[in-house]
């Protein structure tokens, strides 16, 4: 199996997420922010969140060498969030995305993983182009694509999807002043 890269900020380990993340991810993927803004994913179990890592994150993981990555705390070692780039179907460019446990929303978290990522992305992965989507209601994720320097496009529906999003996008040439 192929390593794949992790990665640091001042407060947090980031690293590809994995079958041993299963019951981060449960709890995460259940807690009610991620169903009111991603989506209900309907995994109701840890061995359906183990499902979910394989037959959803790691294959664009093995594709193109990065996807989903668990955000773990360096203070104390607690897993507190997530943050990736998604090729999204229906959507131009790579997806940043980023979603966190309630108790660690508003303290910075994730503008320093989402920074880390998305210099990364340009930087390393040679992406030319990140997009973002958020709900029109979603106004803390609408602040922190906008502080990350990506600029509202307009809005979209993704494939099977009825919710008009708003997109944003940043493309590389902007990171490099």
């Amino acid at each position: 199996m192929e390593a794949y890269k992790n990665f640091e900020t001042e407060r947090l380990f980031i690293k590809p997420t994995s079958v041993e993340d299963a019951e981060f991810i449960f709890e995460l993927i259940n807690s009610p922010k991620w169903i009111e803004n991603i989506g209900d994913r309907n995994i109701r179990s840890v061995e359906a969140a183990k499902d979910y890592i394989v037959t959803k994150m790691r294959p664009q993981l093995e594709r193109l060498g990065f996807s989903n990555y668990t955000l773990t705390r360096k203070i104390d070692n607690v897993k507190i969030g997530t943050c990736g780039l998604y090729d999204r179907e229906g959507l131009e460019g790579i997806d940043i995305g980023f979603a966190f446990l309630p108790e660690y929303e508003r303290k910075g978290f994730a503008f320093e993983a989402a920074n880390k990522i998305k210099n990364v992305a340009f930087n390393e992965f040679g992406v030319n182009a990140i997009s973002a989507i958020t709900s029109k209601n979603n106004t803390s994720s609408q602040k922190l694509l906008e502080k990350l320097g990506l600029k509202l496009t307009g809005t979209t529906k993704l494939p099977n999807e009825t919710e008009e999003l708003l997109v944003y996008k940043m493309y590389r040439e902007q990171t490099q002043y």
